[in-house]
C-alpha cells in the first residue's frame, strides 16, 4: 500500500512517499519559493538527486508536477495506487485529540482555526484542497501538531486569567511540534521494552519544546497558546515577563504588530549572540571564545535545564530523556552542557559516545550507571503521519 506524507507551508511542500507497512521509502522531496520567483523542486529516489528549476504559481500547480513525476520516475503507474495522503495540519485547537480523515468539516474547522496558526493553517489548507483535486480516490487524513499535547489535564493547560478569555476566545496552552513528540516518546518506549514508562523529549531545533510523557500520554509540554512560549529559541524569545511588551511599545512607540514580530523574528539566540540564529554559526564562535555566543548557549541550556528539572519532578522521576531535531540530533556541545547541568539528578555522560552520536545516528549517550539513560533519537514526523493513514486504510 502507498502512502504520501505531506507538510505544506506558506511556500513550500515537503513530501515523503512510502510502501505500508513496512515503511519503505519510495521518494522523497520539497518544492521551494512556490509563487515567487526562482521557485524549484528537489527529488531524491534511489540514491539520485533530481533538481528542477520551473515556475512553480501555487500549491495546486506543486502538486500537479508532483503526481506527474510519481508517474515519470514510475513510483506509481497510476495515481489510484496512492491510497492515501497524511498531511501535517499546525492547529487543530482543543477539537482533535487524533488524527482524522478528512471531510468537510474538518476542512472547515482548519479554516476557522487558522487565526491561531495565520501562517500555517492556510497554507496547509490550500495543499489538502490540491491533493483532493489530484488524487481524489485517496483517503486524506489531517495529523494535526497539536493533537498529541491534548491529553494534558485542565489545571497544566489553563492560564490564569479571565475564564472568558479560555471559553470565548480560546485563550489556553495547546503545544506545538506534536508528531515528533509522539514518535521519538514511541521509539524509546521500544528502545527501552517498557510500555509504561516516563519520558521527556527535547524538541531542540531553530524552533525548540519540551515534553513530559506518561505511559505514552503528554502531561505537560513547554510551547503554550503559541510556539513562542518555552525555552530560548533561534529567533524566538520563549518564556518572558508580559509587562515588558507594554513598556517597550511605551518607550520606542512600536505597535503591538512590531512587537510580534521582534519576540517570533529577531529574539532568542540572534538577539543574545547578535550573530544569527543558527546554532552552527553561534557555535562556531564559541571556538573563538566570543562572549555574546556564549551567553547565548548558556541562556539556552538554562531554559532547556530548567524544564527537564521541572518535568523530572512532574512525573516522579523519568525512564528516559531524548534529544532530538537539528540541535538535539547534531550538537553535541549542548547535549553535554545540559547532562552535566543535570548531574546532581545522577545523570553521567558517555563523552565518546556524545560526540559519536550524530548526523543521523540513534543511540544512548550516558553512561550504564547512570541514574536515567538519555538518547539521541532522530526524529521523523514524516512516517509519524504515514502510520497514522495507514491506520485509517488498514
Amino acid at each position: 500500500m502507498k502512502i504520501l506524507s505531506v507538510n505544506a507551508g506558506s511556500s513550500s511542500l515537503k513530501f515523503q512517499a512510502y510502501e505500508m507497512p513496512n515503511e519503505t521509502i519510495l521518494v522523497k522531496g520539497v518544492f521551494e519559493r512556490i509563487g515567487l520567483e526562482g521557485s524549484f523542486y528537489t527529488i531524491k529516489i534511489n540514491g539520485e538527486k533530481i533538481k528542477k528549476e520551473v515556475p512553480i504559481k501555487n500549491h495546486e500547480v506543486a502538486v500537479q508536477i508532483l503526481t506527474e513525476e510519481l508517474v515519470n520516475l514510475d513510483v506509481v503507474k497510476d495515481l489510484k495506487e496512492i491510497e492515501g495522503v497524511g498531511h501535517r495540519v499546525v492547529h487543530g485547537g482543543d477539537i482533535y485529540k487524533d488524527s482524522v480523515v478528512i471531510d468537510d468539516n474538518v476542512l472547515s474547522t482548519i479554516e476557522e482555526l487558522s487565526p491561531l496558526a495565520p501562517l500555517h493553517n492556510p497554507a496547509n489548507l490550500v495543499g489538502i484542497q490540491a491533493f483532493m483535486k489530484q488524487i481524489p480516490s485517496a483517503v486524506q487524513v489531517a495529523c494535526f501538531d497539536t493533537a498529541f499535547h491534548q491529553t494534558i489535564e485542565e489545571d497544566r493547560y489553563l492560564y490564569a486569567v479571565p475564564n472568558e478569555w479560555y471559553t470565548k476566545y480560546g485563550v489556553r496552552k495547546y503545544g506545538f511540534h506534536g508528531m515528533s513528540h509522539k514518535y521519538v516518546s514511541h521509539r524509546v518506549s521500544d528502545l527501552l521494552d517498557k510500555k509504561y514508562c516516563n519520558i521527556i523529549v527535547c524538541h531542540l531545533g531553530n524552533g525548540g519544546s519540551i515534553s513530559a510523557v506518561r505511559d505514552g500520554r503528554c502531561i505537560d509540554t513547554t510551547m503554550g497558546f503559541t510556539p513562542n512560549a518555552g525555552i530560548v529559541m533561534g529567533s524566538r524569545s520563549g518564556d518572558i515577563d508580559y509587562s515588558i511588551i507594554p513598556y517597550i511599545m511605551k518607550k520606542t512607540g512600536k505597535s503591538i504588530e512590531e512587537i510580534d514580530t521582534i519576540l517570533n523574528k529577531q529574539s532568542g539566540m540572534l538577539a543574545v549572540s547578535e550573530i544569527s540564529s543558527d546554532f552552527r554559526d553561534i557555535e562556531a564562535k564559541i571556538s573563538e571564545r566570543d562572549h555574546k555566543a556564549i551567553l547565548a548557549h548558556y541562556l539556552f541550556v538554562n531554559s532547556v535545564v530548567s524544564y527537564i528539572a521541572k518535568y523530572y519532578v512532574e512525573l516522579g522521576g523519568a525512564d528516559a530523556i531524548c534529544f532530538t531535531a537539528g540541535v538535539g540530533e547534531n550538537s553535541p556541545h549542548v547535549r553535554r552542557m545540559v547532562i552535566d547541568r543535570l548531574a546532581c539528578l545522577g545523570l553521567k555522560l558517555d563523552r565518546k559516545q556524545n560526540e559519536e552520536m550524530r548526523l543521523g545516528k540513534e543511540g544512548m549517550i550516558t553512561r550504564e550507571d547512570s541514574s536515567v539513560p538519555c538518547f539521541v533519537i532522530p526524529t521523523d514526523e514524516e512516517v509519524m503521519i504515514a502510520r497514522d493513514t495507514y491506520s485509517f486504510l488498514n
